[in-house]
């Protein structure tokens, strides 16, 4: 998955779109992402000793990760993801993930 957490990303498809939020989490075992304010749905819950009053209550759920793509930090705009390798200072290859629409390092 090319998306991790506390990534910004745009939602681009079915009843959220063009909503923006932070990841919150990935479940990369079903290939989806939870996102901060988007797909929220309620629970209905029963009064407890939790929750002395009970009530309907909100919460995000997790999208699909083909929904979702990552905003660009220049230009605030969504962008497509790549992986160029540097040399760090030990002499070791990493990978570094940019935004192709401005080519700026992301977090």
């Amino acid at each position: 998955m090319r998306i991790k957490k506390n990534d910004i990303v745009e939602v681009i498809t079915g009843k959220n779109r063009g909503k923006q939020g932070k990841v919150l989490r990935v479940y990369p075992e079903t290939n989806k992402v939870l996102v901060e304010g988007v797909n929220n749905q309620f629970k209905h819950e029963r009064p407890s000793a939790k929750n002395q009053q009970g009530g309907i209550t909100t919460r995000e759920a997790p999208i699909h990760a083909s929904n979702v793509m990552l905003v660009d930090p220049k230009t605030s705009l969504r962008t497509r993801i790549g992986k160029r390798e540097f040399q760090s200072a030990e002499g070791k290859v990493r990978f570094e993930r940019y935004a192709k629409r401005s080519g700026d390092l992301i977090g």
